[in-house]
């Protein structure tokens, strides 16, 4: 056909589709029935039309095209972790992320007869590694001692040999991360976690301004761990404004503008009654991540909650991911919500209200000096507990759990481990961010019913 089409129909503007909407709703206020006012300060509106931007947004540099199927293992033992390791990657794994918790674990033995030209390896130590043994090069070194005084409250060891280890351990890899799935899973809103991620990120970067030369910058490898709420087109949008508030910062301190993303599901929506729905949530999570631009992507197992680690919950979630690459095509284009006009403008104004929200921060003590004064934590929980009261009055709803739960549901004895929060009396230099999620009340009531 060499005809364009609808070569003979005249455009509509925003306006005019606003006045047809308008006759439509027979009276009705516009604002009060079609406008959705967020949590994040955001009116959603019915529609989006290209004649409300100035300019057409940049492409992303992100490739939807090259993100990787990743398998997290929690390494107790070297041996059972290299071997449960090349099984996952045997199954469709692309990458491993291994949660490493000893000091006595070998990263030789660990990565032995895998092969790393292929895939990606991210190794987390669960404690401040002095990273004695020699760097596997082709690894990717999670290093984050502000995301764990956040969680925990307190230092590994203490400020000053806190930094000095995390300096020798940037010198040696050239590489950190950031934890910003902390803030997600306790409840903070997208504009907080974008805001503190990057406040969290400046703390870095101006301690290592001095430290690291001008090449070392350039090459410097950032990684955002993140944790993917049900919200999709927000959650697409909160990963494309992270890339873009990430480039605007680096590029102020010269280091290298791009970033990787490793996503996961987050915990905040996952229940233990009705389980089964977790896979839903899950799969949106994930598409998300998918589409706002990760790199990595690590599923979760539908019953994480409250089993051990198991071979069927964790074939389960990697094989979500397969579906999704190999048979859902999320891997035949590049930046696929590049151009829809209702993410463009939520990823631009996501990206606003966390810059505004990050330069009071800075201008008021910096990420540090709030963390101090409790000022962020508590910043989160009144943000929790907005959602929480929006979960209770059913505004907010986990089928399953607050709406159409099966009576019949029976859980107390299939709890492995408990999947509630646990309070454990401890010193702590700063009050931690806990992590909570929105149905445990309500699950235990239903378990105390049982």
């Amino acid at each position: 056909m060499s005809k364009p089409l609808f070569k003979g129909f005249e455009g509509v503007s925003s306006k005019a589709w606003k006045q047809k909407i308008q006759a439509d709703l027979k009276g009705a206020d516009y604002n009060d029935t079609l406008i959705w006012k967020t949590n994040e300060g955001i009116d959603v509106k019915p529609f989006y039309h290209s004649d409300e931007f100035e300019t057409l947004a940049e492409t992303s540099t992100s490739k939807a095209t090259e993100w990787k199927i990743c398998q997290t293992i929690e390494v107790i033992d070297t041996k059972e972790a290299n071997a449960k390791a090349i099984n996952a990657i045997e199954r469709g794994a692309e990458s491993i992320l291994f949660l490493i918790n000893s000091e006595d674990i070998s990263i030789k033995d660990l990565l032995q007869n895998i092969d790393l030209e292929t895939i990606s390896i991210e190794i987390k130590y669960c404690f401040l590694s002095n990273l004695n043994e020699e760097l596997q090069p082709k690894a990717n070194y999670h290093t984050d001692i502000i995301g764990n005084l956040a969680k925990t409250g307190n230092w590994y060891n203490n400020l000053t040999d806190d930094h000095s280890k995390f300096e020798a351990i940037v010198k040696a890899t050239n590489q950190f991360s950031i934890d910003l799935s902390l803030y997600q899973n306790a409840g903070a809103n997208i504009v907080q976690q974008l805001a503190y991620s990057l406040a969290h990120a400046n703390e870095y970067l101006n301690h290592l301004d001095k430290i690291l030369s001008s090449e070392a910058k350039q090459s410097l490898l950032v990684t955002f761990n993140v944790a993917v709420g049900s919200n999709y087109f927000f959650e697409i949008s909160k990963l494309r404004a992270l890339r873009s508030l990430w480039a605007t910062i680096a590029s102020e301190y010269h280091v290298n503008t791009d970033c990787k993303i490793i996503a996961t599901p987050s915990k905040r929506n996952k229940t233990i009654y009705d389980y089964n729905v977790n896979m839903l949530r899950t799969t949106t999570e994930c598409m998300s991540a998918v589409l706002g631009g990760a790199n990595v992507v690590s599923n979760a197992p539908y019953d994480s909650l409250y089993h051990n680690p198991n071979e069927f919950g964790e074939r389960i979630a990697r094989n979500q991911l397969l579906v999704l690459k190999s048979e859902s095509y999320f891997d035949k284009v590049n930046n696929p919500t590049d151009g829809a006009y209702y993410i463009e403008s939520l990823t631009e104004q996501l990206a606003e209200k966390a810059l505004d929200l990050f330069k009071d921060i800075e201008a008021n003590g910096g990420f540090l000096h709030q963390l101090k004064e409790g000022i962020i934590q508590r910043k989160i929980k009144e943000s929790a507990a907005k959602e929480q009261d929006g979960f209770n009055a059913e505004n907010i709803i986990l089928l399953g759990t607050n709406r159409h739960p099966n009576p019949a549901d029976k859980m107390k004895d299939e709890l492995e481990i408990s999947p509630f929060l646990k309070i454990e009396k401890r010193k702590t230099l700063i009050e931690p961010i806990i992590e909570k999620r929105l149905s445990e009340e309500l699950e235990i009531n239903r378990l105390n019913e049982e």
